[in-house]
């Protein structure tokens, strides 16, 4: 029966993911509702009632925690979280009826958000569903006790996030098949969290506690993509296909020596010549996924390196403007990759950034795309410390689209003239002199600014 169990919630979470990704009428999300709902009344036949528990992000079905099945559905997991849902219960006679409104409530983004989950089941008639938080201490039929860790939900999904694409790239490595719609559908969710939540995610960009690995970097750069994407316009689809693409342009720099990139110090012209290697490497890898991933990851790929003027790497017989995907992925690789303290070089303050990123315009980046690329963004990222000329000490806590240079800053330092500063109505002899490193210089303004923030 546990395998039987473990089957219906997977294909109950390939439902909700397809719903997500398809219309209700579309033959794919049909196909995998049909095998759901054929699992789920399976196990009825055998039992009145099918209750599944969801204890500290694991699934839990009578006395047993489906550690492997919880591993795989981990986004939709603390989707569910999210959604105050700690318990599901299915009971004869299901309709199938049923299971598509429930699914389709899973389905709904937080923007869309369609109430109470008992309040939306009585309103729809579902009386064969139930689902919310647990009630009791512990519940009498499962042992189900109620989920007491809260969490950051950004965080929470960041690193969720983080550990699938560390699974995904070892299963592409590997060879082995890929989860498509479960990758694509945790995609979804990071747009969803992180779009309108600007703050959150430059939170989690400019972590700097330590060295970050190279598949955060991938992650880094695929959120920023993405929200550089939608600023510009694109559709829902493109978004998540560069968001995608984004996440394994590096894939090639892992599937190499490990060793260079954590060495520190100059690499040598042999060890150089290799990473520069990594573009086509990852290419290749990819074009072995073109049937479930599509051909834009090798596209990117091969081209994120590449530069505007054809001047990086791969080098090219016949010269031709990269993907508009690879542009904005590389500009965004780069950002991060500056943002970020690295082993081989120091840690860049925003101004520095900027004024790097400017200056390779025509060369490196196509110069509409990186002035659009910092008015979005603007020199001074939200959440950065930053100390006026007049000794006064803030974050900056909203960008200026009009006046890049000066954005909103919150003042937190000193007490006495705390408040909300717009410098783009203030005095032009009112500025911003530096950023201040939230672990060094500014830490007693960091923890100032995290308690002002609750």
């Amino acid at each position: 029966m546990i395998e039987k169990v473990k089957k219906a919630l997977l294909d109950l979470t390939s439902a909700v993911q397809a719903r997500k990704l398809y219309s209700k009428d579309h033959p794919k999300y049909n196909e995998i509702i049909d095998k759901a709902y054929a699992e789920i009344k399976d196990i009825l036949t055998t039992q009145k009632e099918f209750i599944v528990g969801i204890i500290n992000e694991e699934l839990a079905w009578e006395n047993e925690i489906l550690f492997d099945v919880s591993r795989k559905i981990k986004s939709l997991l603390l989707y569910f979280r999210d959604k105050n849902i700690e318990k599901i219960q299915f009971s004869l006679p299901l309709e199938k009826w049923e299971l598509e409104k429930f699914i389709t409530y899973l389905s709904v983004s937080q923007k869309e958000e369609a109430g109470n989950i008992q309040e939306y089941l009585k309103r729809n008639q579902v009386i064969n569903i139930d689902a919310g938080k647990i009630r009791a201490a512990a519940d009498q039929k499962t042992g189900i006790r109620p989920h007491t860790s809260e969490g950051d939900p950004f965080k929470n999904t960041f690193q969720n996030s983080a550990d699938l694409i560390k699974e995904t790239v070892n299963q592409i490595l590997s060879q082995e098949d890929i989860d498509y719609l479960d990758l694509r559908f945790n995609i979804l969710t990071l747009i969803e969290y992180y779009t309108g939540n600007h703050n959150e995610l430059m939170d989690l960009i400019s972590v700097k506690k330590k060295d970050l690995l190279t598949f955060i970097h991938m992650l880094n750069t695929s959120i920023l993509s993405m929200f550089f994407a939608s600023q510009l316009g694109l559709s829902s689809d493109r978004v998540i296909d560069i968001g995608i693409s984004a996440l394994f342009h590096d894939i090639g720099k892992i599937a190499q020596s490990k060793g260079i990139l954590k060495k520190k110090g100059k690499l040598s012209d042999k060890e150089f010549t290799k990473m520069k290697d990594h573009s086509v490497v990852g290419s290749r890898i990819l074009l072995q996924y073109k049937k479930n991933l599509g051909i834009l990851p090798s596209v990117v790929a091969f081209e994120h390196h590449l530069k505007y003027d054809n001047g990086g790497y791969p080098k090219l017989k016949y010269p031709m403007e990269p993907h508009l995907a690879s542009q904005i992925i590389f500009l965004c690789d780069v950002y991060d990759a500056l943002y970020q303290k690295r082993a081989y070089k120091k840690h860049f303050p925003p101004m520095k950034i900027f004024e790097i990123m400017t200056k390779e315009k025509n060369r490196m980046f196509d110069p509409e795309l990186v002035d659009r690329f910092f008015e979005i963004m603007g020199v001074w990222p939200l959440g950065t410390l930053v100390q006026l000329n007049d000794r006064r000490v803030g974050y900056v806590k909203k960008i200026n689209r009009n006046d890049k240079y000066r954005p909103v800053i919150k003042v937190i330092s000193p007490q006495s003239r705390s408040g909300q500063l717009d410098l783009s109505k203030e005095d032009q002899t009112t500025k911003i002199i530096k950023s201040l490193d939230p672990l060094k210089e500014g830490k007693k303004y960091a923890d100032l600014m995290s308690a002002e923030q609750g």
